[in-house]
This record gives C-alpha cells, structure tokens and sequence, in this order.
C-alpha cells in the first residue's frame, strides 16, 4: 500500500524523524557521562555500570529485524507512532527507578521502544522523498543523530551534575508527546507495501533468542559459560538463515545478502563501523572522570566536539551522495577514522586536552563522511517492498555493532582489572585496557575500509 502525497506532508515527516533520531541517541550518550553518578545511586560495580547503555542496545538490537518486517506488513507509520508511545512510558520508568534491576528493565523496554522507531525511520524516508532529494533528507536525520549526541555530552553533564541523573529522562518526555500529538494530527499517511503477507513467528522468536544469547554471551567472555551461550547463539543464528531460506515471506530476506552486493557489503562496512567506534564515547567518559579527575559538565563540553563535527560533515555528505559515489564517499570516511583511531592509542594521564579534541575532531569528520552515503546506498540498493526491512537491517547494523564494541571494550576492562569494583583504585591497569581497546578498534576499522571499497566492483 503505497501512500498518496496529499495525506502527508514530506516536511512534517522529516521533522518528526529529525526528533525521533534526535532523541534516543541522545538518551544514550547522556547516560554514558551520568554512569558514575548512577553507579553510586543505585551500587552498580564496572560491568553493571556497562550493563545501563548494553541493555538498551540489546532489545534494540534484537528487535529491529522483527519490526521491521512488521512494519512492512502492517504499516511503518503505525509501528513509528506505537513506538514513541512505548518509548515515553519507558522513559518514565528509567526516572522513577530505585533500583538497579528496575533501571535495567526499564532499559530493556525502552530499547524494544527504539527499536520500533528505527526499524521505520529511513524507510519513511524513502518512501515519502524521490531518489534525487533522498540524499538530502538521509543527511538531515543522520545529522539530527549527531546533534543528539553533540548536545547529550553538555546537557547531559550539567544536568547530572545539577539536577541529578533521573532528569535525563524526563527531558525526553515533552519531546515524545509532541511526536505522538503530532503523527495522529499531521500523518494521514501509511506506508505497507508488503500487506497481506504472513508474519514470520518461528523466525523471528529464533532470531530474538539466539541474536540475545550471542550477545549476551560475548560480552561476558572469557566466563566458561560466556563461551558456552556465545557458541549457542551462534549455531542458532545459522539455524536460523536454514529457517529462511525455506520460508516464503521470511523475517530477513536472505536473498538481499547473497544476490546484493551493495546491500550486503553497505551492511558489512557499517557494522564494523559502529562495532570499532561506539564504545569510545564510554572509554573516554571513564577515562577523563578516572583518569584525568574531570567532573561530568567538564568531560562533557570536551567530549561534545566529536558529535559537533559530525553534525556538519553527516548533512553535507548526505548531500554530496545524491550526485557522487556513496561507496567512494563512505571509504574516505572509514579511512579518516582509521587515522583518529591510531591517533588515541597512545593517550595517558598526562596527555593534553587539546590532543584529545583534535583526535575527536578527526574522527568526527570520518563519522560524518561515512554515514550518511552508506546510510544512501543501502536504503537505494533494494525493491520498495523491502524498504522497513532494509531500514531495520542498517539499524541493525547499526546496533549490532555498537553492542559488539561496548562488548569488546567491556571485555577487556574485565581481563585487566578481573573483579575490582572500584575504577578509581586500578587506574593503570584500567588505562591499559583503553589503550588496548583503541589497538583493535584501528584494526577492526581498517579492515572496514576494504570492505568499504569493495563495492566499487559492483
């Protein structure tokens, strides 16, 4: 079912997609800078403080392939407005938590929430802009997903450092309502062109079971039963692309990875993306509170210049993809994160501030090179019938990796300081694991740019 233009305004869409993007990016970042604050609130240890940002990214992981293909079946509007309801009420449980289980649940259900919303962001996108002013409108939300995290650093450190953590979400509050206000007023539209198809049950409960243990599982190794769910859940993520491959309207269409080059090897550069550069905002946060005794509004202004550089670069690029190569586009990006990367491995206690934003700035301009025309090229890559799935699959991506990075640098802050606690009382072996953590994150990332460029066979 293919939406006629009078039932929607294209400008209202965007901006409620901007909000949205805006939003739970910015939830996430702001919560990195308060994890110190919340540790001592609620008598979180190291990994548990880990476990406040990974909980989120978990559900939302998990979820998005699912309602994704829901919301080609039943209408991404639909799924967009139900989602933004789920994600106040959410909200609201993660401020009225008194406890550290209930902020973890709340987190859970919160992640389910977002998970809703970016399955559907791009897809409407897509759907409501031509090809030729897709570019533009990818670029304008992916800058909003800046913006979110250029503004959450500030924001977020003065409002923990003032007015306490719970205000985090409250202020998330007003802006969810008026995108549920405004979607029923403004969006007569919806969006299904995959309607009348059978949802995937079977699929999606293996995938959201297996997606779960293998993450679960990875971020508790070296743990001998860590590696025991780590190895189950990926013998079902197998299980699980056998299950497809025999179904007729499956949740994930294998086929877009085996018959789309584009597709697949967009998806691959992204996620390896996001696995090599999401847990620095977290390492860096501990590192200048720990290591170098900033307060939270203090690491917070300085952190803010990696997020504000992606803000410009992800609009302009997103621009620049509707008339150049995406794929030449998006590997000069991953390249120049490479450099920022190398850049940060040799920090220490003495390092300079001014070193530390110049290295943020490096890779903010690799990150907003990057996204945006990868974001282009995965979303122009596939049928209309597929754009939810292909908006979830990215997110996916997305998600995937950002859990796998939290993992990685997770699991290296367990192999140094073991069991200890307290992050003050192991600075050196603490900053040992950071330095470790950006070793591989530069390897990881190099290995993302031939991936990158391995698209421009196609």
């Amino acid at each position: 079912m293919q939406a006629h233009e009078s039932s929607y305004n294209r400008n209202i869409l965007l901006l409620l997609v901007v909000l949205t993007s805006f939003m739970n990016p910015f939830l996430g970042a702001a919560v990195n800078i308060a994890l110190p604050k919340i540790s001592e609130s609620l008598g979180m240890d190291a990994i548990a403080m880990s476990w406040v940002s990974m909980s989120f990214l978990l559900s939302s992981a998990v979820f998005l392939v699912p309602m994704g293909k829901v919301a080609d079946i039943v209408g991404r509007k639909r799924v967009f407005f139900i989602g933004n309801i789920i994600l106040t009420l959410a909200s609201i449980l993660c401020a009225i938590s008194f406890s550290a289980p209930m902020l973890l649940a709340s987190r859970v259900v919160q992640g389910i929430g977002a998970s809703m919303v970016f399955g559907t962001s791009m897809a409407l996108i897509t759907s409501a802009f031509p090809p030729y002013e897709r570019g533009k409108a990818i670029g304008i939300a992916v800058s909003s997903v800046y913006l979110g995290l250029s503004v959450a650093p500030v924001l977020g450190g003065v409002l923990t450092q003032y007015l306490g953590w719970r205000n985090l979400f409250y202020t998330t509050i007003p802006v969810s309502i008026f995108v549920i206000a405004a979607t029923l007023r403004y969006l007569k539209a919806e969006w299904a062109e995959a309607k009348g198809e059978k949802f995937d049950f079977k699929g999606s409960v293996i995938y959201v079971v297996f997606m779960s243990m293998l993450m679960v599982g990875f971020t508790r190794l070296p743990d001998p039963l860590a590696i025991v769910i780590t190895a189950i859940g990926v013998v079902g993520l197998v299980v699980f692309v056998l299950v497809e491959l025999r179904v007729e309207s499956p949740v994930l269409s294998i086929s877009l990875f085996r018959n789309n080059r584009v597709f697949a090897l967009s998806n691959l550069a992204a996620l390896i993306n996001y696995a090599a550069t999401f847990a620095i905002g977290f390492l860096l946060s501990l590192f200048l509170q720990y290591i170098k005794g900033l307060p939270p509004r203090d690491a917070g202004m300085l952190l803010v210049t990696q997020p504000v550089v992606m803000t410009l670069f992800a609009s302009f690029s997103g621009r620049l993809s509707d008339r150049y190569s995406s794929n030449v586009l998006s590997s000069i990006g991953m390249a120049i994160i490479v450099l920022g990367l190398f850049m940060l491995t040799i920090i220490d206690g003495s390092t300079k501030n001014g070193y530390i934003i110049f290295c943020l700035m490096i890779l903010g301009m690799g990150f907003g090179v990057f996204s945006s025309p990868n974001t282009n090229s995965i979303m122009g890559a596939v049928e209309k019938r597929y754009l939810g799935i292909a908006s979830a699959t990215v997110s996916t991506m997305r998600l995937t990796g950002q859990m796998l990075s939290m993992g990685i640098a997770t699991l290296l802050i367990h192999l140094y300081i073991g069991s200890a606690t307290d992050i003050s009382a192991n600075k050196a072996v603490f900053l040992k694991s950071v330095q470790v953590s950006f070793v591989l994150f530069a390897g990881l990332c190099t290995l993302g740019v031939f991936a990158s460029l391995a698209r421009r066979k196609h």
